[in-house]
């Protein structure tokens, strides 16, 4: 199937509301990728720096550094593994689900916010192209 300008034109607005919906952040010097990691924590429990790395696709040395400067903010700290003591994982902090909990709430008011402004036809478009937005997210 050729691409045409609408595809490139959708896949530009679906960026742009992504980038505006990832500005909405408790804090903003953490990095896309360091507030990726925490999710993946939050949602995962530990998991081995190495794990971290295949989630963001990223290597090793680069999840490293991620995991480091989360260390030092007091988001993370590493512990050895029970199971393995030759493996460490990478576990969250309070402050860092505090954190969580705030992005999450502010990304939600920010996009509740932006919906109340649509007219009911806009938002009925919207909802009726969930089925092929929820296909493209799991692609």
């Amino acid at each position: 199937m050729a691409r045409t300008a609408d595809d490139d034109e959708l896949r530009i607005v679906i960026q742009r509301v992504a980038r505006r919906i990832r500005n909405n952040r408790a804090q903003g010097d953490l990095g896309d990728s360091q507030l990726s990691v925490l999710f993946y924590l939050e949602a995962r429990g530990p998991l081995t720096p190495t794990a971290l790395a295949a989630l963001e696709h990223v290597t090793p040395p680069s999840m490293n550094r991620t995991v480091n400067g989360l260390e030092e903010a007091g988001f993370v700290e590493r512990e050895r593994d029970t199971a393995d003591a030759r493996k460490v994982l990478v576990k969250l902090l309070p402050a860092a689900s505090a954190l969580l909990a705030e992005t999450r709430r502010l990304r939600s008011a920010w996009f509740s916010d932006e919906l109340a402004s649509l007219t009911a036809a806009q938002r009925a478009a919207l909802e009726s192209a969930l089925p092929a937005l929820r296909k493209l997210a799991g692609a």
